[in-house]
C-alpha cells in the first residue's frame, strides 16, 4: 500500500504534464525554437529538483542525495541518446516540425520500457544479490567501449529491423504529415515516420541497458530508480532540441561519461568490501561531467561524434503489394 501511495501520484502527474505537452501545447505540428527548449529545459530540470526537495523533507537526505545523483548519471547519459537522434533524423531527413511528435511518442514508450525493466532488475536483486558484481562488470566493459566506440549512421536499408517491418508491412515512399500510418485501398501503410519511431524506441533500449544498471549502483530503492529515470527520460526530448546543433563542440564528453560508468561500476564491485557514501559519488560524478565539459570548451576540436554528418536517407519506392 505504501508503494501504492508513491507511485500512483508521481505517475498520475507525469501522464498530467504529458497530456498538457502533446493535446495543447504542442497540438499541431510545428518546429521547436531555441527558446522553448531552453524553457522546457529549466521546466523539467525544475520539476526534477522540487521532487528531489520533496524525496528530502518526506524520505530524509541520504535518499534525496541518492536521487540527486541517480538523475545526474542517467540525465548525462541522455547526452549519448541525442547523438544517436542527430543522425536517426539526419539519415531519414525527418522535417523539423515532425521531430517532437516522434520523441514525444519515443519517450512515451522509454518510460514504459524502463518501468518494466527496473521492476524486474529491483526482483533480480533482492533474489540474487550477486548480480550486483555482474551489474558491475558490465558497467566497466561499456565505458571502456565507450571510450573507443564513434556513433556511424547505418544505410536504412541495411538496419535489419526495418528491413523486417518492411516484409510485413507495405511503407510510403515518403512522409505523410505527422501521421504514421495512412489507409490506402483498404490496406495500412506505414509511413517513414513510423520507421523512424521505430529506431528512436530501439536506441533507447540499447541505452537502458547501459543505464539502468548504473543507476542501481547508487541506490537498489526501486522508487527512486523510478523516479529519476522518469525524470531524465522526460527532459531528454527539451534537451535534444537545446543540443542537436551543438552537440560536436562537447569533444571529451563522452570521454567523461565512460569515466561515469566505469567509477558507478567499479563501486558496485566494492560495494561488500567498501560502501561509498552518497555525497561522495554525488562529488565525483559532478566532478567527471564538469571536468569533461570544462575541458571540452578550453580545448575544442573536431566533433565529438567522431564521423560526418549523415547524408539524407534515399527511401525505396513504396511496396505494391
Amino acid at each position: 500500500m505504501q508503494g501504492f501511495r508513491l507511485y500512483a501520484p508521481f505517475t498520475l502527474l507525469v501522464l498530467a504534464v504529458l497530456a498538457l505537452d502533446l493535446g495543447v501545447l504542442h497540438r499541431k505540428a510545428r518546429a521547436v525554437t531555441p527558446g522553448e527548449a531552453w524553457t522546457w529545459t529549466g521546466v523539467w530540470v525544475g520539476l526534477a529538483l522540487v521532487f528531489n526537495a520533496w524525496v528530502y523533507v518526506s524520505l530524509g537526505a541520504e535518499r534525496a542525495i541518492e536521487f540527486l545523483t541517480g538523475y545526474l548519471i542517467e540525465y548525462s547519459l541522455s547526452v549519448d541518446n541525442v547523438f544517436v537522434f542527430v543522425l536517426i533524423f539526419a539519415s531519414f531527413a525527418v522535417p523539423a516540425i515532425h521531430q517532437h511528435r516522434v520523441l514525444f511518442w519515443g519517450i512515451l514508450g522509454a518510460l514504459a520500457m524502463r518501468a518494466a525493466m527496473i521492476a524486474a532488475g529491483a526482483a533480480l536483486l533482492a533474489r540474487f544479490h550477486w548480480i550486483l558484481y555482474l551489474f558491475g562488470g558490465f558497467l566497466i566493459l561499456t565505458g571502456v567501449r565507450m571510450l573507443f566506440r564513434r556513433h556511424q549512421a547505418a544505410a536504412p536499408g541495411r538496419i535489419p529491423l526495418l528491413r523486417a517491418l518492411r516484409r510485413i508491412v507495405p511503407v510510403t515512399g515518403g512522409y505523410e504529415g505527422q501521421r504514421f500510418f495512412v489507409r490506402r485501398a483498404g490496406k495500412t501503410w506505414a509511413t517513414p515516420l513510423f520507421l523512424v519511431l521505430l529506431l528512436v524506441e530501439a536506441a533507447d533500449l540499447v541505452f537502458a541497458v547501459d543505464s539502468i544498471p548504473a543507476i542501481f549502483a547508487v541506490t537498489q530503492d526501486p522508487f527512486i530508480v523510478y523516479t529519476s529515470n522518469v525524470f531524465a527520460v522526460l527532459g531528454l526530448r527539451s534537451l535534444y532540441f537545446l543540443l542537436a546543433g551543438i552537440i560536436g563542440r562537447f569533444r571529451f564528453l563522452r570521454a567523461g561519461l565512460a569515466m561515469v560508468l566505469c567509477f558507478v561500476g567499479a563501486k558496485m564491485l566494492l560495494t561488500e568490501t567498501f560502501r561509498i557514501p552518497p555525497a561522495i559519488s554525488l562529488g565525483v560524478v559532478l566532478a567527471i561531467l564538469g571536468a569533461a565539459v570544462l575541458a571540452s570548451w578550453l580545448a575544442p576540436g573536431r566533433s565529438a561524434g567522431g564521423s560526418r554528418p549523415a547524408e539524407p536517407a534515399r527511401l525505396p519506392p513504396p511496396s505494391r503489394e
